[in-house]
């Protein structure tokens, strides 16, 4: 994401700037066309579509449930029309964290072109992955997931959802669908656009996967892992652009990473390898939703296992180059040895050459503790140069 700057003349309507610098506005008024057709009772019927959530089917009450009766939800194609508002109002969030917050704390700080796009990158992502993780905490504890796991595949096909199962994601592929305009709209660079995707598209997959297949409880705890990992990751990146002296947050992050990807081979296998793999009811029906056959467990094993390989891969890669750098930064320089001379003087000389700091008579530091030196100009560029690369 580049840095915007506002001019003083107003492009010409609907030209290209006009459209990046106005595009909040103009997707807030496609958004209310379909809250005004909810006035009308001609155009409520398809509004509705498109703001309230589909296929919702109403339970009698039971003897367990005796209350009240329960309201369920499956998927269906008019999800897209759904997911398709729900895109737009993620826009619209995007447009006023970024104005409001981001834009006023990069003003303050003053960072690089590169430390601008990933400081806007990590601030948008934190805030989404903290409201994802407590929003599938909530829904985790409320339909007891912590306190019987053997949820994640016992009566299975799970093709009823709640309100807050299906709602979330809605939300969720909402918003991964809004990553493609802002693309766009925050004028992302050409050789960044490729890995973008790449990382849009592998959510996309996996998210639209487990609600297709019924395995929305299992993505749930998956997301909800994966999430506060992440947000380890960027919170910390943004206390690193605040103060570069911050790394502890890294170390966590590191630490959790692995355990996230190990914590998730083992769920995904307990659950499709073991879990369903002993289900009576193996036969793939697209009508009651079940698609617990032996190609789609090995194909969704396959999906996980290989995409938590590709993670771990770039997160090797990642540490490897830090590493080397830091390596490289702190290795000494080596010098050479000023020639011996038997003169007292020109040996006063040569030590206050070698050392000017110590030797200077207006400085009152102690010589045996450390003093702390102007670094070259190669060597700040190369402190520089690291804090980009994160």
């Amino acid at each position: 994401m580049a840095i915007r700057k506002k001019n003083s003349k107003s492009p010409p309507v609907l030209s290209h700037e006009f459209v990046l610098q106005n595009h909040a506005d103009i997707v807030s008024c496609v958004a209310m066309v379909f809250l005004l057709g909810l006035m009308f009772e001609i155009t409520a019927k398809i509004s509705i579509v498109f703001v309230t959530l589909q296929y919702n089917v109403t339970l009698p009450a039971t003897e367990e449930q005796a209350t009240e009766s329960a309201f369920l939800y499956y998927y269906g194609i008019k999800d897209l029309a759904t997911v398709f508002f729900y895109m737009l109002v993620a826009i619209i969030i995007h447009a006023i964290i970024q104005e409001y917050v981001l834009d006023k704390i990069n003003r303050r700080m003053h960072f690089s072109k590169t430390k601008h796009s990933k400081f806007n990158e990590s601030g948008q992502l934190s805030a989404f992955y903290l409201f994802s993780c407590i929003w599938g905490t909530f829904i985790l504890i409320s339909e007891n997931y912590i306190s019987d796991p053997t949820i994640l595949w016992r009566a299975y096909p799970h093709n009823l959802m709640t309100f807050q199962m299906k709602f979330f994601y809605i939300s969720q592929l909402a918003y991964w669908f809004h990553a493609f305009p802002e693309l766009y709209f925050q004028k992302t660079k050409k050789e960044d656009i490729p890995r973008q995707l790449v990382y849009i598209g592998l959510y996309l997959f996996h998210i639209a996967g487990a609600y297709l297949l019924n395995l929305n409880h299992l993505g749930l705890v998956l997301l909800v892992l994966h999430y506060f990992v992440e947000f380890l990751f960027h919170i910390s990146r943004l206390f690193y652009f605040s103060d570069e002296k911050y790394q502890k947050g890294f170390s966590l992050w590191a630490v959790l990473f692995v355990l996230g990807r190990l914590l998730t081979l083992i769920l995904s296998v307990l659950t499709v390898g073991f879990g369903l793999a002993r289900a009576e009811n193996q036969k793939l029906d697209f009508s009651t939703g079940n698609f617990n056959v032996l190609a789609v467990r090995i194909a969704v094993l396959a999906s996980i296992c290989i995409t938590q390989a590709f993670m771990m891969w770039k997160f090797i890669n990642f540490q490897l180059r830090r590493w080397r750098e830091h390596s490289t930064f702190q290795a000494p320089a080596v010098k050479k040895k000023p020639p011996v001379t038997k003169g007292r003087s020109s040996r006063k000389g040569t030590v206050a050459q070698s050392c000017p700091t110590l030797c200077n008579p207006m400085n009152r530091s102690t010589p045996d503790l450390p003093v702390h030196h102007q670094l070259p100009e190669s060597t700040q560029t190369h402190v520089r140069l690291v804090g980009d690369a994160i």
